[in-house]
């Protein structure tokens, strides 16, 4: 499994195309930092203290941040080929904690051109793995990316 640069046109991920991000350390700032400007303010990601009575009493950080990460993971791969996040499915698996270390493996299920031709649907389904390759989160997006050749849109119709 190879480990992806920048910039995957349509015709890079035929179904069946693996790939793997590079990997990324939560910090507790980040988690301040993203239940600071999301308000997800539930005490399980706020409160330092009385963790004991928790469900889960490590430092845990929210599924949704999880995911932002992982989608912040795979944007190199579509800098300056990726034109729209069409659709996902989102499943979180297992608890995500600060210090723990991420990576997305990808493994392209569907590939096929859009009907203006100049651009594909790809879906894929991604596996946000930790340092101890247990999967944490996994979800299936479709996304619109431009096909190698093709000009470049314009931003007036990127809409």
């Amino acid at each position: 499994m190879r480990t992806i640069g920048t910039g995957l046109h349509f015709e890079d991920l035929p179904v069946g195309e693996r790939f793997r991000t590079c990997g990324r350390t939560i910090t507790e700032a980040d988690l301040v930092a993203f239940v600071g400007f999301s308000w997800l303010t539930e005490e399980v990601f706020t409160n330092l203290s009385r963790r004991e009575g928790m469900a889960l009493p490590p430092r845990v950080v929210p599924g949704a941040m999880v995911y932002a990460i992982a989608e912040g993971l795979l944007t190199p791969a579509m800098q300056g080929t990726g034109l729209a996040f069409l659709h996902a499915e989102l499943d979180v698996r297992a608890p995500t904690c600060v210090g723990d270390t991420l990576h997305v493996e990808v493994e392209v299920t569907e590939s096929r051109l859009s009907s203006r031709g100049d651009r594909g649907l790809v879906r894929s389904e991604n596996r946000v793995l930790n340092q101890r390759a247990e999967t944490v989160l996994v979800y299936k997006p479709l996304r619109l990316l431009r096909r190698r050749g093709a000009d470049p849109i314009s931003r007036s119709t990127e809409a």
